[in-house]
């Protein structure tokens, strides 16, 4: 829970720091580009979640 906690207040923290030095956000600027970072993500959680069920 505490990582999950991190991760979100690091990903606003990321954005609030890019949207207030006007850069560039670190992410495909197309959809389908946004769905590609969601799905690999998804599958590392996923994956990491099956891999520690399992004992591994």
């Amino acid at each position: 829970m505490t990582d999950l906690l991190l991760a979100l207040a690091l990903g606003l923290g990321i954005g609030l720091g890019c949207r207030w030095f006007d850069l560039p956000l670190p992410a495909p600027p197309r959809l389908v580009g946004a769905l590609l970072v969601v799905a690999m993500t998804l599958g590392f959680v996923g994956m990491d979640t099956l891999l520690r069920g399992s004992g591994a």
